[in-house]
C-alpha cells in the first residue's frame, strides 16, 4: 500500500487514520483485494499508538470496507467499492469549450481505413526495446533542456536536411510531443485572441480546433489542385497552417508557383506560415518539391515534423524548426508548458536515427505502404461510384464519391468521410482510406465490404 496519510493535530487519532483510509478507499487509490501494512508497520510509520490503528482497522472491517484473513494480513474488501467523483461544481470553462466538436475516437474494427495510423507490426520493437533499456541505463536524473535532448536535435537536423533540404541546425530544432504540441507552442506564442487564422478547407480538424480553443477566429480557405487558394486567405490573417507536401486529407502536393505566391504573400502580410510535414517520408514516386522552409527568404516559416506516422503515433515525439527570431519564446513555452520530454527516448530516437535505423525503417516501410496503395487505387479505378484523386506519398489517399451515391455503416468497416474534414463551407462527398491499420491480406475483403456498404439513390 502506497496511500500517504497524514495526521493533524491529537485529536482523536484513531478517527483520522479511518478517514482516510475511507477515502483512499472509495476514491479507488485503494483497490479491492490490496493488503494493508500490518497495523504495527503503520503505527510506528506514524508514530503513533498500535492500539490507535488497530481500532481504525477494526471500524473499517466492522462497515465491511476491510476484511481480516487470519495468518495473511488485512485486506481491502473484495466487493467492488463504487469510486466517488469529484463535486459537479460551478465554475464553468470558456465559452469556446461548450461547443468545440471535439473529435471522437473511433471503435476498432476488423478492417480498418482509418487514415494516419502506422502499421506497428512493421516497427523494430525488439531494436527499439534495446535501445531504449540502455538509455535507461544510462541517463542522469533530474531535469532537461525544454528544447529537447541535444543529440536528438543534432540528429534531427541531419536527417530532415538530407531527406527533406530543410535548412537547419541543432539550435533551431525544438523536441515535441508529437506535431500537436508544436501547433500549441506556436499558437501561445504567435496567436492573440480574437486573431484570424487560415487554414485549408478541406485541412486536418485538429489543427483547426486547436487554434479556435487558443481564441483564434478560424478561417477556411478553399483547396483546389495546386494547393490552398492564395488569393482567397483573408488579408487579416497572421498565421496560415498548410501541408504542402501531401495536403491532408485530398493527398495534393502544392505546386511550386502556389508556393512561391504563398510565401511572396506571408512577406507582404507579415504573416507566419505554419508548415506540417506530417508523413512526406514515404513516397512512391518523385522526389517531392521544396518544403517552404527551404524557399524561405524572409523568416517566415515555421517547420513541423512528426515521428508518430513514421515511427509509432505512442511514441509522442515531434519536432519544430522556427525562425532564431522566435527560438527563446517557443523554448520558454514549453518549459512553461511541460518542461520536457521523456529524456530516455529522445535519446533513444539519436541513436535510432545516428546508427541508420530510421532510413532503414523508412525504405522498409515505404516499400509495404507502397504496395498497399497500389491496390486501393487500382481497386477503386474500375468502380465508378468512387474517383480516387491522384496521390504519390503518405498513409492514405483520397476518393470522392459520385453525387447519387451514400455509404451506410458497416461495424466490421472502419473508414472515414470526407465531410469531416470539413470545417464550414459545403463539404464534397468522398472517402479517405487510410492503408497504414490494415494488411495487404485483409484489403481485398475490406474493399469489397466498402462496395457492399455503397448504395445509389434513386432520384425523384
Amino acid at each position: 500500500m502506497d496511500v500517504h496519510i497524514s495526521l493533524h493535530g491529537r485529536g482523536d487519532l484513531a478517527a483520522q487514520v479511518y478517514r482516510q483510509l475511507l477515502d483512499a478507499i472509495l476514491d479507488g487509490r485503494l483497490r479491492s483485494g490490496e493488503r494493508l501494512p500490518p497495523t504495527r508497520d503503520l503505527a510506528r510509520g506514524l508514530e503513533i499508538s498500535r492500539n490507535t490503528v488497530a481500532l481504525a482497522y477494526d471500524r473499517l472491517v466492522a462497515d465491511g470496507f476491510l476484511v481480516g484473513r487470519a495468518g495473511a494480513g488485512t485486506f481491502v474488501s473484495a466487493e467492488p467499492v463504487r469510486g466517488r467523483a469529484a463535486p459537479k461544481g460551478v465554475v464553468r470553462p470558456r465559452p469556446v469549450w461548450d461547443d468545440l466538436p471535439l473529435p471522437q475516437p473511433m471503435t476498432p474494427a476488423r478492417y480498418d481505413f482509418r487514415a494516419g495510423v502506422p502499421d506497428p507490426r512493421l516497427f523494430p520493437m525488439e531494436t527499439w526495446r534495446r535501445l531504449v533499456a540502455r538509455e535507461l541505463r544510462v541517463s542522469a536524473a533530474g531535469y532537461g533542456d525544454p528544447a529537447g535532448h541535444e543529440p536528438l536535435r543534432a540528429a534531427i537536423s541531419r536527417h530532415i536536411g538530407l531527406s527533406r533540404s530543410v535548412h537547419a541546425g541543432p539550435d533551431d530544432v525544438l523536441i515535441t510531443n508529437g506535431a500537436q504540441q508544436a501547433l500549441d507552442l506556436i499558437g501561445r506564442v504567435l496567436i492573440e485572441p480574437g486573431a484570424v487564422v487560415a487554414v485549408e478547407e478541406p485541412g486536418y480538424p485538429p489543427a483547426r480546433l486547436l487554434f479556435r480553443s487558443l481564441g483564434a477566429r478560424v478561417a477556411g480557405v478553399r483547396v483546389d489542385g495546386e494547393g490552398i487558394d492564395v488569393t482567397a486567405i483573408p488579408g487579416e490573417a497572421r498565421v496560415v497552417y498548410v501541408t504542402p507536401s501531401h495536403q491532408f486529407p485530398l493527398g495534393t502536393p502544392m505546386s511550386l508557383a502556389r508556393r512561391a505566391a504563398l510565401l511572396a504573400w506571408a512577406e507582404r502580410r507579415r504573416a507566419v506560415v505554419i508548415e506540417d510535414d506530417y508523413d512526406s517520408e514515404f513516397r512512391f514516386g518523385e522526389r517531392p518539391l521544396e518544403p517552404l522552409q527551404s524557399l524561405d527568404r524572409a523568416g517566415r516559416v515555421i517547420y513541423v515534423g512528426s515521428f508518430s506516422k513514421t515511427l509509432l503515433p505512442m511514441l509522442r515525439l515531434g519536432f519544430l524548426v522556427a525562425p532564431a527570431s522566435l527560438a527563446p519564446a517557443l523554448r520558454a513555452a514549453r518549459q512553461l508548458s511541460d518542461w520536457h520530454g521523456e529524456l530516455p527516448t529522445q535519446a533513444a530516437l539519436a541513436r535510432f536515427i545516428d546508427e541508420g535505423l530510421l532510413a532503414r525503417h523508412i525504405r522498409k516501410a515505404t516499400r509495404e505502404y507502397a504496395a498497399r496503395h497500389a491496390m486501393i487505387a487500382e481497386a477503386l479505378a474500375g468502380d465508378d461510384r468512387l474517383l480516387p484523386l491522384p496521390s504519390t506519398a503518405g498513409l492514405h489517399l483520397c476518393a470522392r464519391l459520385a453525387p447519387d451515391v451514400s455509404v451506410r455503416p458497416v461495424p466490421e468497416l472502419a473508414v472515414e468521410s470526407l465531410e469531416a474534414y470539413y470545417g464550414g463551407s459545403t463539404p464534397e462527398p468522398g472517402l479517405v482510406l487510410g492503408y497504414g491499420g490494415i494488411g495487404r491480406d485483409a484489403i481485398p475483403e475490406g474493399l469489397r465490404l466498402l462496395r457492399s456498404a455503397m448504395r445509389r439513390e434513386r432520384r425523384s
